[in-house]
């Protein structure tokens, strides 16, 4: 069992608050419009950020818990790919001007943050007291899985988020983005702009993917420690990242497929871990170095195809997926 320190969770506490602060101060303080240039280069910062961290922490904890770091980076910086095409479909959905673009993400970032430090907790502190957590993680894992896959070629329905319904329904809000304003005032009148309802439709979004990634990651360890720094690592860069892979996402054609294959091998994973530690120990299980190698492989399989069924036919656009079909979201209305 990895014991972290409390000196060990101060110092990374920091680092990342440190990070979080230098992405708020880009992202909100500064708004611009990000050129290919600069998310190129702040991408790479973030990943050799990562990738740091991981080759300090695995020379100080051992290579065991380093490469279940770096499994988890992998799945969460995976998924957080997939998040990124719902981003863009909520940014186009209500036509969000290029420059207020960070400052949304970057809150959206810190949601994301706080909820996964809340499902971190709750799981972790599950996943002690009961064994067959991990047969229930692994069977949503299975069901999230199917569903992707059933709805690969699909797009989620921003219309159909309970908070923008919320929001729409309750809130007086303009007509225009004001200055890049989330609340201002109108005549002595206090009304919420359209980038507020923008940041509701993140929040739902980063809530929804909470409830798939946390599963996902403990499934490649079971240290507490080690799933929250993975998914704080993977969340820093996904605000240039957006801006970098923007343009390409629309040829990640095989994508939602890809990241459903992972989501099902995973929650296999979870399930051969419960029924080995309940039921037998002759049941096997999936050590981590292979499920580093087989999401690699995946990953990789699945971008190169996609490009070269992408350069084939142009014509062909990529899709993040759904959970539902669009006939049953538009039933719910």
């Amino acid at each position: 069992m990895l014991e972290v320190s409390a000196l060990g969770w101060t110092v990374t506490i920091g680092v990342i608050v440190a990070l979080l602060a230098l992405d708020l101060t880009l992202g909100v303080l500064r708004p611009h419009v990000v050129g290919f240039r600069e998310a190129a280069a702040w991408s790479i910062f973030y990943i050799a950020v990562a990738i740091a961290f991981g080759v300090v922490f695995g020379s100080i904890a051992g290579w065991d818990f380093g490469t279940e770091y770096f499994a988890g980076y992998i799945v969460e910086k995976s998924l957080s790919v997939d998040n990124l095409f719902v981003f863009v479909i909520i940014m186009g959905t209500f036509a969000v001007p290029e420059r207020y673009q960070q400052e949304v993400l970057t809150f959206g970032i810190i949601i994301a943050l706080v909820l996964r430090v809340i499902f971190i907790a709750v799981g972790a502190a599950l996943l002690s007291a009961f064994s067959f957590m991990f047969l229930i993680f692994g069977l949503i894992l299975l069901y999230t899985a199917v569903q992707l896959f059933r709805h690969r070629d699909e797009d989620p329905s921003v219309d159909d988020n309970a908070l923008v319904k919320a929001g729409r329904r309750f809130l007086p809000i303009t007509d225009d983005y004001v200055e890049g304003k989330m609340v201002t005032k109108i005549d002595g009148k206090r009304m919420f702009t359209p980038l507020f309802l923008v940041l509701l439709a993140i929040g739902g979004t980063d809530l929804l993917f909470a409830l798939d990634s946390i599963p996902a990651v403990f499934g490649v360890t079971e240290e507490a420690y080690i799933v929250f720094v993975a998914n704080a690592f993977a969340l820093l860069g996904l605000r240039a990242l957006f801006f970098l892979v923007k343009g390409l996402l629309d040829r990640l054609v095989y994508l939602s497929t890809g990241l459903s294959i992972i989501l099902a091998f995973i929650g296999v994973k979870l399930v051969l871990h419960w029924a080995h530690k309940d039921l037998s120990e002759s049941v096997p299980e999936v050590s981590t170095p292979v499920s580093l190698g087989v999401i690699i492989g995946i990953l990789v399989i699945t971008t190169v195809a996609s490009l070269i069924k992408s350069r084939k036919d142009p014509s062909l656009k990529a899709h993040p997926g759904s959970l539902r079909a669009k006939s049953e979201q538009h039933a719910d209305k």
